[in-house]
């Protein structure tokens, strides 16, 4: 069947643009800078190779690498009257296209073998390694399973993994040759007499070795699929590498697209070597440049010109010359800020002017190079009333090792054999330490990236404890699970209406009006395992990775934008922290980071805390700072005010069907019934009441507050 296509309007193109569209059949190259409309690119020339007769349709495959850009892509194509069914083109992931086929194929190679498709891997992997005789430990399994998942995306067999740990540069869990017999175990566990297990992986090794070794069913597939377009092909693996040139046979039907300079999944086995070769396979290949940026402001784009400006190595040879395409806008900001807690909790203070000027929280992203990372902001965020939501991984409090953490802590608590001056004070930070140790803390960074991801967790633990000992010298164990208690209780499920806390590598692809790049330190990006001890560099390749993340970082942000560090990390530790190399000539000479920042009276620069309103120090915790004094000073609380308070929130929980907490908190309710607020100024002023929960309640609650005061000021007049 012929689909017709639409007529294409090709002037909304830009020349690039079209040219790319324009290419005649056969290898293309589109080097796509971010924001260049890649996308727009790779849909149009399918249309056009379909209008014009060159190829019908359903003789199209087009893949990319997550299921949100295949989606992408069909909706695409659906409006230029492609995709949808049978009879359109199909766009899909490696694995989805693999799977489709190999069902399809399997009984021409097998027959009658059965198999089905491994739910999860980590039982098989923790029995390979249990046989091995190494840890069964959640983050131990993970790193082994990352480390199979690598080698065979790199076609690597058990037998080389030994050899090509060296020739890579990787930093295996275990000795490698423990680790090759873990591999080759579990490799060899998917093989029973009730047929075959097959991982994702195995569904690209299987689907290749079917094209390339049985002629009929290479013959059958290539005569149904004649052009081929791969997006963002800088990622791809020699695995999958190896699919497609099983796909294409001796044919040259190609497009890829894609950016050597936002390769930042090296860590998985992709390479951007095929990008950079293209043109040495293909000499006769069309390659066209996209650098016109239609996503951010000129000011951003000149930023993220500079950060890959500097780059070094054969990636950077490649770079684009982004050209900004919009208006301007205001330029990004830098900002150097004495303490973690004080980065967190000023940016979200600058969160929340956003919101009040008509920006939408979720058009707003803190990214940050690891996940541990996010604690301090899920923390700020929270107690500035201003939901959020965190992708690509948990919320701090909702991560496996902190809930282990925590854990581990209330058993210590439990014990009543714990000498008085054990439980408190600085005693406590090594208590905590003590308790954390059997679950991953260690005095040096772990090999492994679950390994890590776990030490950083608890190493943030630790660095909140001792942050609390530093405001309250006095501060016991019981006391600290009552702070984390509350933290954690007091962080809501995340809306999708929130703002979003994002690592780097899961901001890839996406987009918002405002971002805010944290913790921009020398020892978290770069991150601290590419480094040397004494700050040098200890892996180059590994270093231009972290400056291309950087680089993705900034370029994610349409309008606003501010990188961000932090000199110490607030528990009264010296100033050990510099600002990241990567800021090295990129900081105006006119911007106040570009010296050491220097206190303040200006309400929420430089992370000035909010302090208490009976002794005047700085709070440190979400009780105090929601209340607005520390927890051990004296505060008048109104009991029937509260009563009536929590009496409303009650009826108003329920003509709104939601749970009390979604209106206001009980520490909330304390703080309005200690302050008495008489607007909605002083209102605002109480952390977690914006002005969303002013329009909403703050007349019922202003309301209470005077008919309380009016009741008092009777009966003291009488």
């Amino acid at each position: 069947m012929m689909v017709r296509v639409p007529a294409l309007d090709l002037a909304e193109l830009d020349p690039e643009q079209a040219a790319a569209v324009r290419a005649p059949r056969g290898p293309v190259c589109v080097l796509a800078g971010a924001g260049t409309g890649k996308t727009r690119t790779i849909t149009h020339r399918i249309a056009h190779l379909v209008s014009a007769g060159h190829v019908k349709a359903d003789q199209v495959l087009a893949v990319t690498f997550t299921a949100r850009a295949a989606g992408e892509l069909r909706n695409r194509l659906r409006a230029l009257g492609l995709g949808g069914d049978a009879t359109q083109v199909q766009a899909r992931t490696f694995h989805a296209a693999a799977l489709r086929q190999l069902k399809y194929f399997w009984p021409q190679i097998v027959g009658d073998v059965p198999w089905r498709l491994i739910d999860g891997k980590f039982p098989l992997v923790a029995q390979a390694a249990n046989r091995a005789g190494l840890s069964s430990a959640t983050d131990s399994i993970r790193d082994l399973l990352s480390e199979i998942e690598w080698a065979k995306a790199t076609l690597i067999a058990p037998e080389d993994y030994p050899a090509a740990v060296a020739k890579y540069r990787r930093e295996p869990p275990y000795d490698p040759a423990r680790v090759a017999e873990v591999y080759a175990g579990y490799e060899s566990s998917k093989t029973s007499q009730d047929g075959l297990l097959l991982d994702f992986d195995d569904l690209l090794l299987h689907t290749a070795a079917a094209l390339e070794d049985y002629p009929a069913v290479a013959d059958e597939f290539r005569g149904r699929y004649r052009s081929f377009v791969v997006d963002e092909y800088q990622d791809v693996t020699p695995l999958q590498q190896r699919v497609l040139d099983a796909w294409l046979g001796d044919r040259d039907d190609l497009t890829v697209v894609g950016d050597a300079n936002q390769t930042i999944y090296s860590f998985t086995g992709a390479t951007p070597n095929y990008l950079l070769d293209f043109s040495r396979r293909y000499p006769e290949a069309t390659v066209v440049r996209l650098e016109r940026d239609y996503r951010s402001t000129p000011q951003v784009v000149s930023l993220a010109n500079r950060v890959i400006g500097v780059a070094r190595g054969r990636i950077a040879g490649t770079r684009l010359q982004l050209i900004g395409q919009r208006a301007d806008g205001p330029e990004p900001a830098f900002a150097e800020y004495e303490d973690a807690p004080g980065e967190a909790a000023a940016i979200a203070r600058s969160i929340k002017r956003l919101i009040a000027d008509g920006t939408p929280a979720a058009e707003i992203a803190v990214l940050y190079r690891i996940n541990a990372q996010s604690e301090a902001y899920e923390q700020a965020l929270t107690e500035h009333g201003i939901a959020y939501q965190v992708r690509g991984g948990e919320g701090f409090f909702q991560r496996a090792e902190v809930k282990q953490a925590v854990i581990a802590l209330r058993q210590v608590a439990a014990r009543d054999d714990l000498p008085g001056e054990s439980r408190g004070g600085r005693a406590l930070v090594t208590l905590v330490r003590a308790a954390l140790a059997p679950h991953g803390l260690t005095n040096a960074e772990p090999a492994g990236a679950q390994a890590r991801e776990r030490w950083a967790s608890l190493t943030a633990l630790v660095q909140l404890t001792e942050e609390l000992v530093d405001h309250e010298p006095d501060l016991e164990l019981h006391g600290l699970l009552r702070e984390l208690a509350h933290r954690a209780e007091s962080r809501h499920p995340p809306t999708v209406q929130g703002v979003t806390l994002a690592s780097l590598h899961a901001a890839k692809g996406l987009e918002w009006d405002a971002v805010f790049l944290v913790g921009v330190t020398d020892g978290t990006l770069p991150i601290a395992h590419v480094l040397a001890g004494d700050g040098s560099v200890a892996d180059e390749a590994a270093l231009e990775e972290e400056r291309r993340l950087l680089y993705v970082g900034v370029t994610r942000a349409r309008e606003h934008l501010q990188l961000s560090w932090a000199l110490t990390r607030g528990d009264g530790s010296r100033r050990t922290r510099r600002r990241s190399r990567f800021l090295n000539g990129l900081v105006p000479d006119d911007s106040p980071a570009s010296r050491i920042a220097a206190p303040t009276t200006e309400s929420g620069s430089n992370g000035i805390r909010p302090t208490c309103r009976v002794c005047a120090k700085p709070l440190i915790g979400t009780y105090a700072t929601m209340l607005g004094r520390c927890r051990r000073c004296p505060a008048e609380l109104d009991t029937e005010l509260l009563a009536a308070l929590q009496e409303w929130r009650e009826e108003k929980a329920q003509a709104l069907r939601v749970r009390e907490f979604v209106v206001f908190t009980d520490t909330t309710l304390t703080a309005i019934a200690e302050q008495l607020p008489a607007d909605d100024d002083a209102l605002a002023a109480i952390p977690g009441i914006g002005a969303k929960k002013i329009d909403q309640y703050g007349a019922d609650v202003l309301a209470l507050v005077k008919s309380r005061l009016r009741a008092t000021s009777s009966r003291q007049g009488r």
